[in-house]
């Protein structure tokens, strides 16, 4: 396994708590919180034990399909984290780190930040009362993603200071946009630094969030569109790189983070600074322009990897990729601002009445969209381990 392994195989913890935080948004946005600025523990509960048996049934399904991902999330962290410290032993990580592949190390604080926001959900919506002590916890959330932010810095750092100092970034061997996976980890340290900028009562903790979740957003921008511009200069060269096709996607969950991000630090600069409630209808338009995009890049995107014949090669074939987990960000995080954007931007601002039939007919593509990512990801599963419990993968390709 140390020669076979990926560091890109921490997408698949990725992609899993992805979708653990994919069904909590139907409480997020279904159940009534008026009080807090999440839906937790008091608010679910009664709805769990209720009369309504059509909604007891389908808040249950939710919080098992929380715990099963969450589940699966820590799982294949663990395997990981075990199969990595075997990897950095073996010369195909040394070659790793002198390459253009060298940006895969970015999965991994990518992923320890996804699984702070994994733990804070689960805590939220599991544990009674303890919404009653998040601004006492809000300080140690601030902490890990410093310590995640410091950690994703130190890999990138190091990896441009190559790039510019040895003249090993190889321009014919970027035909993809891979090096976009730096900017979704600074984007996810980013959105975790704005929730605690938008839920802090401390002046002080909501300033060093919004502060930090500024600096980590404006950097992604800047990258994106220096990785965009280099990653399209190749591809229009030498046609895109088949098996790094999916990142053609990546974009997907990175404006989605920047848009919760746009949410997070907008609603803590108009609650702690201004002492008031945003505007609605700036999250509809600003919900709106990122979600209108995403459209636009998934259906390019879809193009695209159908043309190369990636679904028929990687997914559905017997050919396998650790780069095969990143189709399942892009449709997680469609559903996510699906989520957001309804609510936020049409039920709030009195386009759509909640629960109503446009409500839900609006919804269904996004749920769709969810449902079928579960699909893939079950499909990879099946591809990449022998049985439901975390095993060797089959057979890796080489990863551009």
């Amino acid at each position: 396994m140390k020669n076979n392994y990926n560091p890109l195989y921490f997408l698949a913890a990725l992609g899993n708590g992805g979708l653990a935080v994919s069904f909590f948004m139907y409480l997020m946005f279904m159940v009534p919180h008026p009080d807090t600025p999440m839906a937790t523990f008091n608010h679910i509960y009664p709805y769990v034990t209720g009369a309504d048996t059509f909604i007891s049934i389908s808040i249950v399904i939710a919080l098992l399909a929380m715990i099963y991902f969450a589940f699966r999330h820590f799982e294949k962290v663990i395997w990981n984290v075990k199969e990595f410290n075997k990897f950095k032993k073996t010369d195909a990580y040394k070659a790793l780190r002198s390459s253009n592949g060298e940006v895969a190390l970015m999965a991994i604080p990518l992923t320890f930040s996804m699984m702070i926001n994994v733990l804070f959900v689960l805590g939220a919506v599991f544990v009674p009362g303890l919404w009653d002590y998040v601004q006492f916890l809000l300080p140690f959330a601030l902490i890990g993603f410093m310590v995640v932010g410091y950690f994703a810095l130190k890999i990138f750092v190091r990896m441009m200071t190559r790039f510019m100092t040895t003249s090993s970034f190889k321009e014919e061997a970027n035909n993809h946009f891979s090096q976009l996976l730096s900017v979704f980890a600074f984007t996810m340290v980013g959105v975790g630094f704005a929730a605690p900028g938008a839920m802090s009562h401390n002046l002080v903790i909501s300033a060093t969030g919004i502060f930090f979740s500024i600096l980590f957003t404006v950097l992604s921008v800047i990258l994106i569109i220096v990785w965009i511009g280099l990653g399209l200069r190749s591809i229009f060269k030498n046609g895109f790189a088949l098996e790094a096709s999916p990142s053609v996607w990546m974009l997907i969950p990175i404006l989605t983070l920047i848009g919760i991000t746009g949410v997070r630090v907008t609603s803590g600069l108009a609650h702690n600074f201004l002492g008031t409630d945003p505007h609605p209808l700036i999250f509809f338009v600003g919900l709106g322009a990122v979600i209108t995009a995403q459209i636009v890049i998934g259906i390019l995107g879809y193009s695209v990897l159908t043309k190369l014949g990636y679904f028929n090669t990687f997914v559905g074939g017997n050919k396998n990729s650790a780069g095969s987990y990143g189709l399942i960000c892009p449709g997680v995080a469609f559903f996510v601002l699906g989520m957001f954007f309804t609510h936020w931007g049409l039920v709030q601002n009195g386009v759509i009445d909640q629960f109503s039939v446009a409500y839900f007919i609006i919804l269904a593509p996004f749920v769709f969209v969810q449902f079928k990512t579960i699909h893939v990801l079950f499909k990879l599963n099946k591809n990449h381990f022998n049985s439901t419990a975390v095993k060797e993968p089959k057979v890796q390709e080489k990863t551009a």
